[in-house]
């Protein structure tokens, strides 16, 4: 039987490059090249992380090592990310988006800790006190994000299963995630005569078209690709703010 190399879903080997190349295209924009259209874009990049980081929690063989690697390019990407975001080495007032998934992962494993020993209430309400700690913790350490980012994550781990209810689940909870949390940047419209302003960080929503065409398929999967995804972020930040400063000098 052949096997077709045509497929109609999207692999996670897919969703991390069109991730990666929607915050590329964020992180121009803030840097290089005044776009709005790129900034636009780049509000698809962080839904797909966070799906991406609640579906390999699900997936590791060792979550421990996940986390540990999680932590170690957190550590890595937060100089970079400093002089992207303020300008010098210390910025405290904001932390990169790592810390979030950071955050994210260890509530999670909270949560399956409490799942393996006890019964649906207790679970029920270890998913409740894991969704207040992440909103309070994201938001009092300033991660990127915040709180709202920190949720995301809960939200495709919660809502995981790929049915209907699901899907609907992850819509609407995004969209209060976006919309009316993280709101960001109004975005004026025009449509048949009618003028109106859409919250830009609503357009993150789009990323849900993406990642409900996944159904499961891994795709290429080298080992140095999962070291090319965690390195790319603080490379890319250390390069965009490289060339900006010697742009400006």
């Amino acid at each position: 039987m052949k096997t077709s190399i045509f497929h109609r879903d999207i692999s996670s080997f897919t969703l991390h490059i069109m991730a990666m190349a929607f915050m590329l295209c964020d992180h121009l924009w803030a840097t290089l090249l005044s776009l709005d259209f790129l900034s636009n874009i780049g509000r698809l990049a962080f839904p797909i992380f966070a799906f991406l980081c609640a579906e390999g929690f699900r997936r590791t063989g060792d979550r421990k090592r996940y986390m540990l690697r999680m932590l170690i390019f957190a550590l890595i990407s937060e100089i970079p990310f400093n002089f992207f975001y303020g300008g010098a080495a210390i910025y405290p007032f904001h932390q990169n988006v790592l810390f979030t998934f950071l955050l994210a992962l260890c509530l999670m494993a909270g949560v399956e800790k409490v799942r393996r020993r006890g019964s649906r209430v207790y679970t029920a309400l270890a998913l409740a006190g894991a969704a207040v700690l992440g909103m309070a913790l994201g938001t009092l350490c300033m991660v990127d994000y915040y709180g709202a980012g920190v949720l995301s994550v809960l939200v495709f781990y919660v809502f995981s299963r790929r049915r209907w209810l699901d899907r609907i689940a992850q819509l609407l909870c995004l969209y209060y995630l976006n919309v009316v949390l993280l709101r960001g940047f109004q975005i004026p419209v025009t449509l048949g005569g009618l003028s109106f302003e859409i919250p830009r960080q609503g357009l993150a929503l789009i990323s849900l078209l993406f990642i409900w065409l996944y159904q499961g398929r891994q795709g290429p999967h080298p080992k140095w690709f999962r070291w090319f995804c965690y390195a790319f972020y603080p490379a890319h930040l250390a390069v965009l703010t490289l060339v900006l400063y010697m742009l400006i000098r």
